[in-house]
């Protein structure tokens, strides 16, 4: 184990991995028309050390979808973004587009938080969406369009499983 900072965590290759929340579950919910959106019950059980600190939310960089940090998760992958050399044209155009969006929000007092329009918009969402928990974030999607991704984006997962998982304790040593 190594100090990384906020919390011991594990190191592999004087890597820093947080094991400070590791997320389940996906949930149908419905977004109010102010665009504000009830963390589902178990969600909040999983968050209850979060719940009283921001949450960072942006767009997704691969889908049509917000993503939902608590902000220690998003600390840590600011760390690794903030080590790119800014005197590189493409890491600097990476680090505006990474950050495009970005808003950080708290928790009402229903535990609720407010999706900016800008990124309700850039998803698509307009009722009907999906919460899903991806281990250190939330994914919010339109409802229809995270049941076509599930059904078109990935047509032999136990391919996909193989060549992703297949050798990570050879890729780690």
């Amino acid at each position: 184990m190594v100090n990384c900072g906020l919390k011991v965590l594990y190191s592999a290759q004087n890597k820093c991995f947080s094991v400070m929340v590791s997320l389940i579950g996906t949930y149908q919910c419905k977004i109010d028309f102010k665009g504000r959106i009830k963390i589902p019950a178990p969600l909040q059980k999983q968050l209850l050390n979060f719940l009283s600190k921001p949450f960072v939310v942006k767009r997704s960089v691969f889908n049509k979808c917000i993503e939902v940090y608590p902000l220690e998760e998003w600390n840590l992958i600011v760390n690794q973004v903030n080590s790119l050399n800014r005197f590189v044209k493409k890491n600097n155009d990476f680090i505006r587009l990474f950050n495009a969006g970005v808003k950080l929000v708290d928790l009402d007092s229903n535990n609720r938080i407010l999706i900016s329009k800008d990124l309700l918009k850039f998803a698509d969402i307009d009722k009907n969406i999906v919460i899903s928990s991806s281990v250190n974030m939330i994914e919010v999607w339109d409802r229809d369009k995270y049941e076509n991704k599930l059904l078109t984006s990935t047509p032999d997962f136990s391919k996909l499983a193989e060549e992703v998982m297949g050798d990570i304790n050879k890729n780690q040593n």
